[in-house]
């Protein structure tokens, strides 16, 4: 393959990548209103715990364990950023 065959496949994954973590925050939108419900915190440590371990068992690589939890740290604040906005009613 070329570089630009190469980038165009980039530029696909990038676009799917979108949508997912568009998906994802949406659906931590819906959360945030259950958590506000149930008055439940909105950070939950086990949770995170979890999910980090889950990516280590299933990261086939090239990135290691140590930058796949850097980029779910980041996918998962925003998620709770976005929980916070929303249970104090600032859509």
């Amino acid at each position: 393959m070329d570089i630009d065959k190469l980038r165009k496949r980039i530029n696909q994954l990038d676009d799917q990548l979108l949508r997912i973590f568009n998906e994802r925050a949406a659906l931590a939108v819906q959360i945030g209103e259950l958590k506000k419900e149930l008055n439940l915190a909105i950070y939950d440590p086990k949770r995170e715990k979890l999910i980090f371990e889950r990516m280590h068992k299933n990261n086939p690589g090239p990135l290691d364990n140590a930058a796949i939890v850097r980029l779910f740290e980041r996918v998962i604040d925003e998620s709770r950023s976005l929980e916070r906005t929303h249970a104090r009613g600032n859509k």
